[in-house]
């Protein structure tokens, strides 16, 4: 099963081909993804307006690069696979749009894929992976403790109550004037900081639940910033670790709730999954795998070039739903807003019966 996917849901415009073989195995043919950092780090974030026009300028040279290095005709293709939400709408429409015109002309089946679940299914393109297994999905926009059963079958156990975790990065690296994209200036400048130096909050640490909270300790980094002004570097340094190290025990927590969980509804997960920028994050890797560790638990971590958007995680979960025969209709609305436990909840969706799948 050959499968184009296509990515624009915020500042990475993605085309990639993905093969699905019968046992359920995968292989990336073609992966292709173009970064808008530079048109963006004026204004020190994503610009919606500006992200959608690049991603009208782009994505159909990358959808012709990823065929052309898959070595694939778009005859040969069994289905295409966009991201239809949830995402900055402009370029989810980009996205959906172009996708349904090559089905269109190509009588090929279009798959309206939840970038949400395409960050859950990803790790069973990179190993094999069976259900039922919990996910850790930290992003810019999102952060969720997640009972993946099956595909198309989510329950959410946590959330984040205010700020996603990549967000919170995000923020604290602009109030320190770091560089954009700041998650990654954030950890880059912990490494030479001292986590010990600030006395930050712990949020959500102890409760039963599986939920997030990071705006009071964004603000208790903020509240430190001001009253040190004028930063020096050393200042920094020791913030960003201080943040850092309040993240990553808030987090070992959550999980660990999330986990205690995942086993009161579901028994025992087959791994503990991380997707989603932020596990790109080393230091949130490591304590992700002392939690596996300490219980016992598979730890399943996609390479960091799949971590963050790209357009090989929604053809796969392209190809997984087709596998199963899920199909969507040309009326598959773009939806800005799209929880990943309603993921099989659109009124265009029908079961596609065509003899080859």
């Amino acid at each position: 099963m050959l499968v184009l996917g296509i990515e624009t849901t915020c500042d990475e415009t993605a085309a990639a081909v993905i093969e699905r073989h019968a046992d359920g195995s995968g292989r990336i043919l073609s992966n292709i993804v173009r970064s808008q950092i530079a048109e963006h780090a004026p204004f020190g974030g994503v610009v919606p307006e500006i992200a959608a026009r690049a991603h009208v300028e782009m994505l159909d040279v990358l959808v012709e690069k990823a065929m052309t290095e898959a070595g694939v005709e778009f005859s040969q293709l069994d289905g295409v696979a966009a991201a239809a939400g949830p995402g900055l709408i402009g370029g989810v429409i980009v996205g959906l749009t172009t996708a349904k015109a090559i089905a269109l002309v190509h009588d090929t089946p279009l798959i309206a894929v939840n970038h949400l679940e395409a960050h859950a299914l990803t790790p069973r393109l990179t190993v094999p992976l069976a259900f039922p297994y919990c996910l850790f999905l930290a992003s810019g926009g999102h952060t969720q403790i997640v009972a993946v059963l099956g595909v198309g079958e989510y329950v959410r156990l946590g959330t984040t109550v205010d700020d996603a975790m990549g967000e919170a990065f995000d923020k604290v690296a602009k109030m320190l004037d770091l560089p954009y994209p700041g998650g990654p200036q954030v950890e880059r400048a912990a490494r030479d900081g001292d986590p010990e130096r600030f006395s930050f909050p712990r949020p959500m640490l102890g409760r039963k639940d599986a939920n997030f909270s990071l705006s009071g300790l964004k603000t208790a980094v903020r509240n430190e910033a001001s009253r040190l002004e004028p930063l020096e570097p050393q200042d920094i340094a020791d913030l960003c670790a201080g943040f850092q190290a309040a993240v990553l025990e808030s987090t070992a927590d959550r999980i660990r709730s999330g986990l205690r969980l995942f086993r009161e509804q579901f028994g025992a997960p087959r791994a503990l999954v991380a997707a989603g920028g932020v596990a790109a994050n080393v230091a949130i890797r490591n304590a992700l795998q002392e939690i596996a560790a300490n219980d016992q638990i598979t730890m399943i971590v996609p390479p960091p070039q799949l971590c963050t958007d790209n357009g090989a995680m929604i053809a796969w979960a392209g190809a997984e739903r087709l596998a199963l025969g899920l199909t969507d209709a040309m009326a598959a609305p773009p939806r800005a807003r799209w929880k990943l436990d309603e993921a099989t909840e659109t009124p265009t969706k029908f079961i596609n019966t065509r003899a080859r799948h």
